[in-house]
């Protein structure tokens, strides 16, 4: 494979992960994801994102292969399953998210 080849590879990856977190639900489904597994209804509580909107946004992140699912009874959890999602989340939540008095120390 040329390099210009690798390089619009690398591109479209890069474009496909920049539109999927260019929605501000997804945006921040993935922000909680990324402090661990939760469950469909700890993130629908902890969110305030509600019925049909959260199945569908974490359906467009599962399409993307940016999370995965683990089931136990009836029960979903999710997970983040990108690394590159994981590391464009660490660098927003440095640059955008407000920091906490233990954190300003």
């Amino acid at each position: 494979m040329s390099q210009l080849a690798q390089m619009q590879e690398a591109a479209g990856e890069a474009v496909s992960l920049l539109k999927a977190l260019s929605h501000p639900d997804r945006l921040i489904l993935l922000c909680q994801l990324s402090q661990g597994e939760f469950c469909v209804g700890e993130l629908e509580e902890n969110l305030d994102i509600h019925q049909p909107s959260l199945s569908q946004q974490l359906g467009i992140l599962r399409q993307e292969g940016l999370v995965e699912t683990r089931r136990d009874g009836k029960q979903m959890y999710y997970r983040i399953a990108s690394d590159n999602a994981l590391a464009i989340l660490q660098i927003l939540y440095s640059r955008f998210c407000p920091k906490t008095d233990e954190e300003s120390v």
